[in-house]
């Protein structure tokens, strides 16, 4: 088991991105109101979660999102900048679970539960090209 000693409860990481035409529902596929997409906001929130943990994992580890629990509760229109924060609020082992929220400047869009597993990384690229070999 890697050292994960660094990490503690607390720790809090933010990510931005102005919303663009390239982030509206209506070019990513998840609906046809020219509003920030949820895909989005859901990546937001995992770069915040992702940023947070920067520094504080061990060599060759890194983390994987494998859960999102999140409500996206107001419409954010192209031009904003929409910030997220992750903040690290438990540590079971290899799993992380973060508080997340986002906002526009004008209000709360959204918020939730985000859960990563931190891995070994040369473990899980081997498992994943094992998986990518032809199959007889």
């Amino acid at each position: 088991m890697a050292d994960l000693s660094a990490l503690k409860v607390g720790l809090e990481g933010t990510a931005s991105a102005l919303v663009t035409e390239e982030r509206l529902a209506t070019n990513v596929g998840s609906g046809n109101v020219p509003v920030f997409a949820s895909p989005m906001l859901l990546a937001l929130m995992e770069a915040a979660a992702v940023n947070c943990l920067e520094g504080h994992l061990p060599e060759d580890y890194q983390s994987l999102g494998v859960q999102l629990n999140v409500a996206h509760t107001a419409p954010t229109p192209i031009g904003f900048t929409v910030t997220a924060k992750a903040t690290l609020k438990a540590i079971e082992g290899r799993k992380l679970t973060f508080d997340v929220v986002a906002n526009d400047g004008a209000e709360q869009i959204g918020s939730g539960v985000h859960t990563r597993i931190v891995v070994d990384t040369p473990r899980f690229m081997a498992r994943l090209a094992a998986k990518s070999l032809p199959r007889p």
